[in-house]
């Protein structure tokens, strides 16, 4: 019987084995050290764009500032100015504001009816007169309830009085007073600078007039 030592050929095919697998690691690792490497280049690249592109905004940023502050500087002219005109449309308006309401009530006034005391005091206006009859003076609120100056018109007292031989009626007539310019500026478009609140009430609480 004839034997065969095969441990040679087992041995060879092992270390053929392990240097298979050995260059086999080796050219696995230096994939990766290559793919390591492209994506570390990629990073520094996208890093040194951004660098450049932070640089230039931050340059334009320079650049602009000077119109910025001119745009801010122009801005707080035209408020300040703005301030200014709205100052002065309150002052025209208090000042034209009791010549305005007495001009109303002259205008509405009916004949046979005479007013003989108003005062006006914190937006309130109270009117004290004399006429010939009641419905002269139904006539005279209505119209007053009319008028954009005058609002919450009411009739707070008439009585018969005799006066100069005449059967009169003492009435009182309690009203608020209102600017129509204010309630223009508030229904005026959103954007657009609201007029200051006038005062022709104010301006008038130190009208009084007797007959």
């Amino acid at each position: 019987m004839i034997r065969i030592n095969l441990l040679p050929v087992r041995e060879a095919r092992r270390k053929a084995n392990v240097v298979q697998q050995a260059t086999l690691l080796g050219v696995t690792a230096a994939v990766t050290l290559v793919a390591i490497g492209i994506f570390h280049w990629m990073l520094l690249h996208q890093i040194s764009s951004a660098q450049a592109r932070l640089a230039e905004m931050n340059r334009q940023i320079e650049q602009f500032k000077p119109q910025v502050a001119q745009v801010e500087e122009f801005r707080a002219r035209k408020q300040a100015m703005q301030q200014k005109l709205d100052v002065i449309k309150r002052l025209d308006r208090a000042r034209s504001g009791p010549v305005h309401v007495l001009d109303e009530l002259a205008t509405r006034t009916p004949e046979r009816l005479w007013i003989t005391k108003l005062v006006a005091k914190s937006g309130a206006l109270t009117l004290t007169g004399l006429s010939l009859d009641n419905e002269i003076i139904a006539g005279f609120l209505t119209s007053l309830n009319n008028s954009p100056y005058f609002k919450d018109v009411e009739l707070g007292e008439s009585k018969l009085t005799e006066k100069d031989g005449l059967r009169l009626n003492n009435f009182t007539i309690r009203a608020t007073l209102t600017d129509p310019e204010s309630k223009n500026a508030a229904a005026a478009p959103s954007g657009a600078p609201a007029a200051a609140p006038a005062a022709p009430a104010a301006a008038a609480a130190a009208a009084e007039r007797k007959s």
